[in-house]
């Protein structure tokens, strides 16, 4: 499962185009997906994001099946810059196995890690849309800006506990784990598109190598859905996913998440559903509302106003 929890709310469909702030009005959760946005929380915001699954697998060789439920538990947090983005994500499963001779059940911290995410490039910033006033078809006419994502790279580590019963046979205690992230805004806004390249379990006997695609769009105010495509390349474990869900805002700071997973390979085939919360606390938080034009738009008042007095 990916750091890119990755759903990307309502928030992330209206975030201002004139700010330098990564900090948005509304809280920017990456639940229920599992992708990870590119844009930070903001400096000195607490996010935590939460959630509860059920899962059942089914393995048409091996003539197993299993059933169980998991939780998960991300917390982000905004630190010393504005793009930079401490991050913890665990995630802890527990499985019943049938027949139990063969599979004994187990249940530990199926994912621990550990790392940061900093913004490089974000399209928005010194960027301002010019209207025409003139022309209704030059203000809707296709906005080929939008096209340039906005890029961040995130860097940690796997923390693998001793007889961990998901892990892979002489995995190490540490390892590395790499993502490299884009996001769009497409159309009017509320179209989002993102995509994580993974490199994971670096060094390791079983590195794995995944993306993850996910399309969110806003329905309203409250509500945004989203799909999602997830591939997964490694010798110790290979699937191809998809997902989709729901989110509602309850206010600026909470949202609530609905979705439902399944793969679409049979060794095993996995099915799971869940709900989760997202809570952000952002007291902290000094506003950083510029305009990212500001120097621009000063110039262009001053011309104007001398213009007006030689007229």
């Amino acid at each position: 499962m990916f750091e890119l929890k990755n759903l990307v709310v309502l928030a992330f469909f209206i975030i201002p185009t004139i700010h330098y702030s990564q900090h948005t009005d509304q809280i920017n959760s990456n639940r229920p997906g599992e992708t990870m946005s590119a844009y930070a929380v903001g400096k000195s915001v607490i996010q935590l994001e939460s959630g509860f699954y059920g899962i059942q697998e089914k393995h048409s060789v091996g003539n197993w099946e299993a059933n169980g439920y998991g939780l998960d538990l991300t917390l982000r947090w905004g630190l010393f810059l504005e793009r930079l983005e401490l991050i913890a994500d665990l995630q802890y499963q527990y499985e019943t196995f049938n027949p139990t001779i063969i599979y004994p059940d187990r249940s530990a911290l199926k994912q621990t890690v550990f790392g940061a995410k900093y913004l490089i490039y974000d399209p928005f910033k010194n960027y301002e849309k010019k209207i025409n006033v003139y022309s209704w078809k030059a203000n809707h006419s296709f906005n080929w800006h939008q096209l340039k994502p906005a890029i961040s790279i995130f860097a940690g580590t796997n923390l693998t506990f001793p007889d961990n019963p998901y892990a892979f046979y002489n995995q190490p205690s540490f390892s590395p784990k790499i993502m490299l992230i884009t996001q769009n805004h497409l159309g009017d806004g509320s179209w989002v598109f993102i995509t994580n390249i993974i490199s994971d379990y670096i060094g390791t006997d079983y590195p794995s190598y995944n993306y993850v695609l996910t399309l969110t769009k806003g329905f309203n105010d409250h509500w945004s859905g989203f799909i999602e495509n997830q591939g997964i390349k490694s010798d110790f474990y290979s699937d191809a996913i998809v997902r989709g869900g729901v989110a509602f805002l309850i206010n600026n700071n909470m949202q609530i998440d609905a979705s439902i997973s399944n793969s679409l390979k049979h060794t095993p085939s996995i099915l799971y559903g869940g709900i989760g919360f997202s809570w952000r606390y952002d007291s902290n938080y000094k506003k950083i509302r510029m305009n990212i034009d500001s120097g621009n738009s000063a110039k262009k008042a001053n011309k104007r106003a001398k213009k007006t007095k030689k007229s």
